[in-house]
């Protein structure tokens, strides 16, 4: 018998490398899987429909929300960001656990709808070296560093609404954790009721 499956949802400011953990912690567990979201960001170099994000223009993004077809949606530095949420439902209904990556907005929308869902929210070493790791891809200007440095302030403020936080400051450390809260949170009674009552007979 299967539990439902985990949703969780890491945060964290742009360049906190939320991305790069979560990618790692699908590679080394087998049944973590990461959600894929729609934005109407453009493609960056590598990056594939369907398996980084869904690319939509404005007017289709605009269609999914009248629809009802995202369980959240934010608007982030000019752009549309939302996760498609009947594949998400779907799939914890299958056992499997789901990472949100997502920005803080959309974070705090999820945990308005989902409030079991594991809340986590990825710290840099510091703030010299998130402006660092924004300004060492190369691909931002000197005015866009600004502003999601300044938006990274005010994510930190909403940081008590989100259940822990990883600092990453090396991805396999960051990950471990990631590996531990989840082993942890799988293990709660609450979530096992149906596993108890076959067990335990009661």
């Amino acid at each position: 018998m299967k539990n439902k499956g985990l949703l969780i949802v890491v945060s964290g400011p742009s360049g906190a490398g939320k991305g790069t953990i979560c990618k790692t912690l699908v590679e080394r567990n087998s049944n973590v899987f990461l959600s894929v979201s729609a934005t109407t960001r453009l493609p960056r170099t590598g990056e594939i429909e369907g398996e980084n994000y869904f690319f939509k223009t404005g007017e289709q993004f605009k269609e999914m929300i009248a629809n009802d077809e995202l369980l959240e949606w934010a608007v982030f530095c000019n752009n549309y960001y939302g996760t498609p949420k009947k594949h998400v439902y779907d799939m914890l209904d299958e056992g499997k656990n789901i990472i949100l990556e997502i920005e803080v907005q959309g974070a705090l929308k999820v945990r308005s709808k989902y409030p079991e869902g594991i809340y986590i929210f990825v710290l840099p070493p510091s703030m010299e070296e998130l402006k660092n790791r924004i300004t060492n891809r190369g691909t931002e200007k000197q005015e866009v560093i600004n502003e999601r440095l300044n938006t990274a302030r005010l994510e930190f403020t909403h940081i008590n609404k989100y259940n822990y936080i990883v600092m990453n400051d090396t991805v396999d450390d960051a990950v471990n954790k990631l590996e531990s809260i989840i082993t942890a949170e799988t293990c709660r009674v609450e979530r096992s009721t149906e596993i108890i009552k076959e067990v335990c007979d009661i």
